[in-house]
């Protein structure tokens, strides 16, 4: 009787710490909305979501966050490219691999890679990553789209290494038993066998990484060099994220809430995003 009533107890209790976050994810969608639809009434969605120039503090403001939403898109985009082979790689390796001391000493700098602050990575592109683009690329100034992608890459390792290690670790032993008694090399079971065995989890991974590389702001703030151009390799550009983190602290009037706008408009690309790759990951679970 009483462990009956023990466990009604911490399934209540699990059941409002789960509401909980649900209701804060109300919320937050809630005040989004009501924030961000009014700077789009005026504005004009069309002349918001595709304007090409946004002069926020100009006599004749523009309004037009095309090139922010360019920039995140190539950036995420860029530093996935970069990021998972390289995270996914690792994993596989320190999973399956690696010997126990080299994967004792590379997990725990992962593990401090994941504990660096945001703005320890802007400073370290700063000094290190900037001044070496200018030169290799010889162009006037290297705070561009390629060093927040490089950037961006770097810190969604630890997100992509330390889940998809958790997946590959999760896979029953006998698969590969079964795969090295047929005649398979161990590395044709890690990756014919463990990879496919482990593949929801690694993608999970993968989910982490991309909302790491929407969200971040700091970092990229300082190496982007945060104008607001449409994209280009080599060129100062401007995110979602930090357009609003540059102006907020001085906004006022229709240029905050067309900050909120930017805003909901970032929290409805990351809601799109991770919905699409949790739709595919549910089909293949299926099939």
């Amino acid at each position: 009787m009483k462990n009956k009533v023990f466990e009604t107890i911490i399934h209540g209790v699990f059941l409002i710490l789960g509401l909980i976050t649900v209701g804060c994810v109300l919320l937050i969608t809630v005040y989004l909305i009501i924030s961000g639809i009014p700077a789009i009434s005026k504005i004009g969605l069309f002349e918001f979501l595709f304007g090409t120039k946004w002069a926020s503090t100009d006599a004749e403001p523009s309004y037009g966050i095309l090139p922010f939403i360019l920039t995140s898109i190539y950036g995420t985009a860029g530093a996935i490219l970069l990021g998972v082979p390289v995270g996914f790689l690792t994993a596989v390796y320190l999973a399956k691999i690696a010997p126990a001391k080299i994967r004792t000493i590379v997990s725990n700098a992962v593990s401090l890679l994941a504990g660096i602050p945001s703005v320890v990575y802007g400073l370290v592109g700063m000094l290190v990553l900037i001044p070496g683009i200018r030169t290799l690329f010889d162009i006037p100034d290297g705070a561009s789209l390629l060093a927040a992608i490089i950037v961006l890459a770097i810190m969604i390792l630890p997100s992509i290494i330390n889940v998809s290690i958790t997946a590959l670790e999760a896979v029953p032993k006998e698969y590969e038993d079964a795969s090295l008694a047929l005649g398979a090399t161990p590395v044709e079971t890690y990756f014919r066998v463990s990879v496919p065995a482990a593949k929801s989890g690694i993608a999970a991974a993968v989910v982490l990484g991309v909302g790491r590389a929407i969200g971040e702001a700091m970092a990229v703030m300082m190496v982007a060099g945060n104008v607001a151009n449409m994209p280009s390799m080599f060129q100062s550009v401007r995110f979602l994220t930090t357009a609003v983190a540059s102006e907020m602290s001085y906004s006022s009037g229709l240029q905050r809430q067309a900050l909120f706008s930017i805003a909901l408009v970032l929290f409805l690309f990351i809601m799109l995003i991770n919905a699409t790759l949790n739709f595919f990951l549910k089909r293949n679970k299926e099939e």
